[in-house]
């Protein structure tokens, strides 16, 4: 005999499961979104509180060509500004994930990333670059024909933000390595 009183209750236990379930999925994809730190706030932590003036890296010739290169598409604006000297530089890029353009504050120092961050995180989806446990695989990155020279681990579903970020390294090391060359 069907027990109608205890199908209702599972019923509705499943449909409130089920409500519960979306709206945690909802938030979390909403509350990913957002700025993590500000340019600012960053540069001063990067140097200490004291900010240095910034350099401009002209986006022409040459240097537009291999920038085009390592990011797979035309780079639309017309310089890149950095802080910091010689031997250590921090660079804040933009780069598209899936549609919106998503922030990173990257600290180059003699060749190699010191420290990779997501600033700011405008994707629905792939937020999950922003941790610690991911941008730890860049730490001690070089460049090594326009490649990365350390193998970054993807993360299932981020795809597109772990290759934006992939290619903001890349672009950072080149230019580093570039205002070396100038200096």
């Amino acid at each position: 005999m069907i027990n109608i009183k205890a199908q209702k209750k599972y019923l509705h236990r499943l449909l409130s499961t089920f409500i519960v379930l979306s709206f945690l999925a909802i938030t979390g994809n909403v509350l990913a979104r957002g700025v993590y730190q500000t340019n600012n706030d960053f540069l001063k932590e990067v140097f200490d509180g004291q900010i240095p003036s910034s350099h401009v890296v002209w986006m022409k010739g040459d240097v537009r060509d291999q920038v085009e290169d390592i990011l797979g598409h035309p780079y639309t604006g017309l310089r890149v500004r950095y802080w910091g000297g010689e031997d250590r530089n921090a660079w804040i890029l933009e780069e598209i994930g899936k549609e919106e353009p998503i922030t990173f504050g990257i600290v180059v120092k003699q060749n190699k990333i010191e420290q990779i961050k997501v600033l700011a995180y405008r994707e629905s989806r792939g937020w999950e670059v922003k941790y610690p446990a991911f941008t730890q695989q860049f730490h001690n990155a070089g460049l090594k024909d326009k490649k990365l020279d350390t193998h970054i681990d993807g993360i299932t579903g981020a795809t597109l933000s772990v290759w934006a970020m992939t290619d903001v390294a890349r672009m950072a090391l080149y230019l580093h390595e570039f205002t070396n060359r100038q200096n």
